[in-house]
């Protein structure tokens, strides 16, 4: 399951840059530990299909994973072996852009040490670096 958005005013976007900190999505609001982000980074859906399956075996029955990004920017790719000119390529996947301090995923309805430990596997996953942090100790990083 591609984790593309449903509608989108523009087919295909310019690479851009990614600066600044999160100003937005920087506290957990629905579980009780989460994953935030350190450093930039792109993150796309094979990444955080990885991760979610990755959690999910990891705290087995019960428990709940919520991601806090959306995967709305189009990376495109012209076929091997084409002459330049032409035109963009096709879109070939969707990412997100993570800014530091961004909170990646969620979860919640498990023990702490299955937390960390699913959290640390899905950390691994990702193409960032991540740091886990707890509603418990009021959002402090662990």
């Amino acid at each position: 399951m591609p984790l593309i958005p449903k509608r989108i005013k523009y087919r295909k976007r310019h690479k851009g840059r990614i600066k600044g900190k999160s100003s937005r999505g920087t506290q957990l609001t629905h579980g009780e530990y989460g994953l935030k982000a350190v450093e930039v980074g792109i993150i796309n859906t094979k990444q955080m299909e990885a991760a979610r399956l990755a959690i999910a075996r990891t705290i087995k029955k019960g428990g709940k994973i919520f991601f806090k990004l959306a995967t709305d920017k189009p990376i495109t790719k012209k076929p091997l072996e084409t002459r330049m000119g032409k035109g963009k390529g096709e879109v070939v996947t969707w990412v997100a852009l993570i800014h530091p301090g961004r909170i990646i995923m969620e979860i919640e309805g498990v023990p702490e040490n299955i937390a960390m430990k699913a959290l640390k596997v899905a950390a691994d996953k990702l193409p960032v670096r991540t740091r886990i942090i707890s509603r418990h100790n009021f959002g402090a990083l662990i």
